[in-house]
């Protein structure tokens, strides 16, 4: 189903992320999981790319996987960096074979070793979603196009300015809805949201939450997430748990919840919970706000 057919209405849709399991163990686990979860009728769940296209071939299985064992809409991430136009060709004939209907483009990262990538085809996000605007054209598939958005900044565009521009220009590229990173100030989604409207943007904006559940979590969304602000009265409260597992995970969670429930009270149209490919958080998460839950 096309994105904006995900997204239309005027409830607020729910979408969930997974990553490539890298062993068949991990695998059962996150199918665990994916089933526990299907049961909050997710609007979609995305499956990401690894940097520099590390992540290419499990990504693609995942994908695959999902469409054939699972009823939920699946939106495989796809980044340009280091990729020809001949790579990228490949995946949107398999993945429009396989009835995929939707795409998260990004530029993405390089590899997390330090290694260098070969030159792509695609310097810029919007390169990736004018070509999948094209091959939609050619090949009679129209595929849905997301990007990504940074209510705190863009950590490679300190020029605020600038950034809204970059952005416009995703979205003249081609792109229908903007898909957030983690954020924990929802102050910030909402100025990001009417900087989108002032910009000329219309397109629908899901926010991206994250709840900590852990301390090791919380080092883990920094490196994740550059640039990722940690509000003062969160990290408060999490050191009133004086390291204590349990009561870290309840107070992450507690606020995530409060997150999602402001950010329902101000209309929001889709809230894209990053799960970690853990499923007990977003339940409990749902149970809070009085939503849907798995039985």
């Amino acid at each position: 189903m096309h994105i904006r057919d995900l997204l239309s209405g005027s409830e607020p849709k729910f979408s969930f992320e997974y990553f490539p399991p890298k062993s068949a163990q991990a695998a059962e686990t996150l199918f665990r999981t994916i089933t526990e979860l299907q049961q909050c009728s997710p609007a979609f769940v995305s499956v990401t790319y690894g940097a520099g296209g590390g992540t290419r071939e499990a990504t693609h299985g995942l994908v695959l996987r999902l469409l054939r064992e699972t009823k939920v809409n699946t939106i495989p991430h796809l980044t340009c960096v280091g990729h020809s136009e001949g790579e990228i060709t490949e995946l949107l004939e398999s993945y429009a074979e396989a009835g995929v209907s939707n795409i998260l483009a990004l530029r993405g990262d390089p590899p997390k070793n330090g290694g260098s990538i070969p030159a792509g085809d695609f310097p810029y996000a919007r390169d990736l979603v004018a070509f999948i605007r094209r091959f939609s054209e050619r090949h009679g598939h129209s595929f849905g196009i997301g990007v990504a958005g940074f209510p705190e900044g863009h950590p490679g565009m300190p020029n605020r300015m600038r950034e809204m521009d970059h952005l416009k220009a995703k979205i003249d590229a081609g792109a229908d809805y903007i898909c957030t990173q983690l954020f924990f100030e929802n102050g910030d989604f909402y100025d990001f949201r009417d900087r989108c409207e002032l910009s000329g943007i219309a397109v629908p904006i899901l926010a991206g939450i994250m709840p900590v559940t852990s301390l090791g979590g919380l080092d883990r969304m920094a490196e994740l997430a550059a640039g990722a602000r940690f509000p003062a009265k969160l990290l408060r409260a999490l050191s009133r748990a004086n390291g204590d597992d349990a009561a870290v995970r309840r107070i992450g969670i507690h606020y995530a919840t409060t997150q999602c429930a402001d950010l329902l009270d101000h209309e929001v149209k889709g809230i894209h919970l990053y799960t970690l490919n853990q499923s007990s958080a977003t339940v409990e998460i749902f149970n809070q706000l009085g939503l849907r839950s798995p039985a």
